[in-house]
């Protein structure tokens, strides 16, 4: 598998970043996996090529982050491995029990440094814009975990262009760290992005990891029009149902038409399909079997005609914006 810088930085990660939602013990997710079941997949992602992981503090209450400390070391050196977590969730009761204030963030990263028994993240992030905190605040906090050595990098996730922009500026202005990195809502069902937030990150070197590039499985068929849903997540993913509607089986539809072409399964077609995008950097995959991160493996090897980018593109109906 090829490696990239991510972004305008010197960090080199693999083409496939491996989500780790998935692995956690006693999640209460029931398609969760335990760190048992999740070891054969970390096995062969690595041995597939990829060495960038990404997690969150609150992925199954701090099991994720667990497993990944547990697991990934298992098969690479520290410096090999690239680790990225999130803050922003309440993770404790009380007020200052979560968002993006200095109380929180100092809190939150000192706990998620013990959960994946390291002593810095390579890439630490924001879950999402907090509202309820000025961004100067924000931005100093996360400045002080690059200073202090918790942190290489720092990134962002699921907000809109002008507050990305505003975040930017504040770090610039005062000489703090800026966000390296964008991970955001993008997919085949999914496009918003393409009309400011990517062109911003193209713009100014911000690497582009997006999550759910299979839109919570939708465009590896787990689910049909006629709203049959045939796994265990896609039968307890409220999340998706929000995200997605029966409008976007049109899309689902081309991508299984261009697969069944190829002689792939869809999965394929759809991931090979964001990795060709201009900006994108590494997409976030979920696995709860060997066979999915197969599929991303290959994909990363997939080559798509112009002729197949514009009839994988041509239903996309727009979206209101979702998931931020």
């Amino acid at each position: 598998m090829d490696s990239v810088n991510l972004g305008a930085t010197g960090l080199r990660v693999s083409r496939v970043c491996l989500g780790m939602m998935s692995f956690g013990n006693a999640s209460d997710r029931p398609w969760v996996l335990d760190e048992d079941a999740a070891e054969p997949i970390i096995r062969a992602a690595v041995e597939g090529g990829i060495y960038f992981f990404d997690t969150a503090n609150t992925y199954s209450n701090g099991a994720s982050e667990v497993a990944t400390g547990r697991l990934v070391p298992k098969y690479l050196s520290r410096d090999e491995a690239v680790i990225a977590t999130k803050v922003f969730m309440p993770m404790t009761h009380g007020a200052n029990g979560g968002g993006l204030s200095r109380k929180h963030i100092l809190s939150a990263i000192d706990a998620s440094l013990q959960r994946l028994d390291l002593d810095y993240v390579d890439l630490y992030q924001i879950h999402r814009w907090d509202p309820n905190v000025p961004i100067e605040e924000t931005m100093d906090a996360l400045n002080e975990v690059v200073r202090s050595g918790k942190a290489r990098y720092i990134g962002a996730s699921s907000m809109h262009a002008w507050q990305f922009a505003k975040a930017q500026h504040t770090a610039e202005r005062n000489g703090f760290a800026r966000f390296v990195s964008m991970q955001n809502h993008y997919n085949l069902l999914y496009r918003e992005e393409e009309r400011e937030m990517i062109p911003q990150c193209l713009d100014q070197g911000i690497g582009v990891i997006p999550w759910s590039p299979l839109a919570r499985g939708m465009l590896a068929g787990n689910r049909t029009r006629s709203g049959e849903k045939t796994t265990t997540r896609a039968n307890t993913d409220a999340f998706a149902d929000y995200l997605y509607s029966e409008g976007d089986f049109d899309v689902v539809d081309r991508v299984a038409e261009i697969a069944s072409e190829r002689g792939v399964p869809s999965a394929q077609v759809a991931l090979a399909w964001l990795l060709h995008k201009k900006g994108v950097t590494a997409p976030i995959v979920g696995a709860t079997k060997v066979g999915h991160l197969e599929d991303a493996i290959a994909a990363e090897q997939l080559e798509l005609s112009d002729d197949e980018m514009k009839r994988l593109e041509a239903p996309y109906v727009p979206h209101p914006v979702l998931g931020h």
